[in-house]
């Protein structure tokens, strides 16, 4: 019996709902992000195996083979197998992309990961329901033509959107909403690249150019990740997209070499954003159509592919092939710079795909041509010169996305190797910091601070050494809710009550729970018989409160951690007494009068 009675105690201090809930939402995002990988992935798969395969007979290297596949030549020409029509091809991609994105949603042009960011920042989380289906489209136009994009950004906007809209139809909170955007993030690019835990970091480090982490999004975005790798892992396969030869780190000294190669990524990454956007403005300036711009865009891609074949699709074949050392020198370099243009032609021009594999294409390349480089120059010093392509891959990438920890991870899980951490980790962190704020993902902010989602949440400050106490005044009498009270009772006793939670307590006062507007929305929607639906089945049993000593500072960070408007205060004496509700708006307004007084004084002086 006090086993049973222990057992009980142990779930009632666990909150299963205030635990479940979360986990089941991120685990649902998880599983939606995962079904819309998989339907882009086959998708994308048969339109490229169609058009440019079958009809324009184009047949790059493929990806995650073995080395006998490459033989025992060397990729050492431009000149690839296809018919003379090739240029024609991603026309047709940039046309379907360009209409659907130009009527039906604006906001599912480009690279998908910056409209993402914007709407964590600056939306609430919001993203129109119609976003996902439009970015799939056409970005399944764009890349199964041959559009030198990836799908990393669409992908990561697709999630996003299954996330953001179903937060919306369970009128979750805004800050709730930004969670599961980002769940939807992570499900989609860990399903999609085979690299759970680099998805899930990628979603929470993305946001920021400061090297910060969204760490409330964290465990949701690995519970998301995992189940939609999982999905994926079951339907695609479980191996790396990427193989890769045995390369170790036994050489200390070759760090030197590989520091040098994190400048040489940063640097050439500062010319792909400047070229990037650059390009974005020339389009810009283009007195045409707005649908039409992909087009042109795709026209201009098809005939730098009759001199550069290698520029169009995803472009990892080569990658592959150049981990193998399979690719010559002046190639390597030569597709780096085409794959640049050949990207702002196909993102900039207004066409729907993902940065992410164009910039590990450039940076294999960039790695594979500078490991080559210093390999003849130092034959002694430098030990594998293939395991550059790998180093180049990460290095760029996290020095144009500021997001060192994330892609090195990322790397590492899609390649399925992990004996270069230690350099990975140099080579990441360098071309980050070389040049800092050099992003191409223009709607990162600098940090949490400056992010319109945290507003409020770096305002302590001023409030130091004020009470809760001292704005009693400002506080709203409770109303409160016996935990018997029916669902009829309830509704009738809050319609003229002010503000939007209700402490709910038990037949001697003590708070028990607490629910809020939201809450009863949701017992509506299920149309539950009215009169068996208690207080108590509403309330959530774990209630945020704050007593009257203390700070406004501690106030702020506990209303902001959980996207609260209103918290309970309770009695020092009782805590189970509330003695009244003290809002957000209150707070801020109080920061405001203070913050108003600290500049008169420094005005004086």
């Amino acid at each position: 019996m006090n086993g049973a009675k222990r057992l009980a105690e142990l779930f009632q201090a666990m909150d299963i709902r205030a635990l479940g809930r979360p986990v089941l939402l991120s685990a649902l995002v998880g599983l939606v992000a995962g079904l819309g990988a998989i339907a882009f992935y086959f998708s994308a798969n048969a339109l490229d195996t169609w058009f440019l395969k079958d009809l324009a007979g184009f047949h790059p290297p493929e990806e995650g083979v073995s080395l006998a596949h490459f033989g025992d030549g060397m990729l050492d020409t431009l000149h690839m197998e296809h018919r003379w029509f090739l240029f024609l091809i991603p026309v047709i991609g940039g046309l379907v992309s360009g209409v659907l994105v130009s009527k039906f949603a604006p906001e599912a042009e480009g690279h998908g990961t910056d409209a993402a960011i914007d709407a964590f920042h600056n939306k609430g989380g919001l993203i129109r329901a119609r976003v996902p289906i439009i970015k799939a489209i056409a970005s399944v136009a764009t890349i199964g033509t041959g559009g030198s994009a990836g799908r990393e950004g669409p992908i990561a906007q697709i999630g996003a959107g299954f996330g953001s809209y179903i937060a919306t139809r369970l009128k979750l909170s805004r800050t709730d909403r930004r969670i599961l955007l980002l769940a939807g993030m992570a499900g989609g690019i860990g399903a999609t690249f085979r690299a759970p835990l680099g998805g899930a970091l990628f979603a929470v480090e993305v946001l920021y150019q400061d090297p910060e982490f969204e760490h409330e999004g964290m465990i949701p975005c690995i519970i998301s990740s995992i189940v939609a790798y999982s999905l994926f892992g079951v339907v695609t396969g479980w191996k790396p997209l990427l193989t890769t030869p045995a390369f170790t780190f036994e050489h200390p000294p070759e760090l030197v070499f590989y520091l040098l190669l994190g400048i040489f990524c940063a640097i050439f990454g500062r010319f792909y954003v400047k070229a990037f956007y650059g390009i974005h403005k020339l389009f810009g300036r283009l007195k045409l159509s707005r649908a039409l711009k992909p087009a042109l865009g795709g026209l201009l891609l098809g005939l730098l592919a009759m001199v550069v074949p290698q520029v169009l699709g995803s472009g990892y074949g080569l990658v592959q092939a150049a981990l193998y050392g399979k690719v010559a020198l002046w190639v390597m370099l030569v597709v780096a710079l085409a794959k640049v243009l050949a990207t702002g032609l196909t993102i900039s021009s207004g066409g729907s795909g993902g940065v992410f594999a164009p910039s590990l294409v450039i940076g294999g390349m960039l790695g594979g041509a500078f490991g080559a480089t210093a390999f003849a120059l130092f034959p002694t010093l430098v030990h594998d010169p293939r395991a550059y392509v790998l180093i180049g891959m990460a290095g760029f990438f996290a020095g144009v996305s500021n997001t060192p920890i994330a892609t090195l991870i990322m790397v590492s899980e899609l390649t399925g190797n992990y004996a270069l951490l230690a350099p990975l980790m140099l080579v990441c962190v360098v071309a980050m910091i070389v040049f800092r704020r050099n992003t191409i993902y223009q709607k990162q902010v600098a940090s949490r601070a400056d992010s319109p989602a945290h507003l409020g949440d770096f305002v302590v400050d001023v409030l130091e050494g004020l009470k809760v106490i001292d704005l009693a005044e400002q506080g709203r009498e409770p109303t409160l809710i016996p935990e018997n009270l029916p669902l009829p009772a309830i509704l009738q006793r809050i319609a003229t009550a002010k503000g939007a939670y209700y402490p709910v307590v038990d037949s001697a006062g003590h708070l028990t729970g607490i629910f809020s507007v939201n809450d009863i929305r949701r017992i509506l929607d299920q149309d539950l018989p009215a009169g068996l639906v208690l207080a108590r089945d509403i309330a959530v049993s774990t209630v945020i409160t704050i007593g009257p000593e203390e700070t406004l500072t501690q106030v702020l960070r506990k209303l902001s951690s959980r996207g609260l408007e209103e918290i309970p205060v309770v009695d020092a004496a009782d805590p189970l007494k509330v003695i009244f509700m003290l809002s957000r708006r209150a707070v801020l307004a109080r920061y405001a009068s203070e913050l108003e007084k600290q500049r008169g004084v420094y005005s004086e002086t």
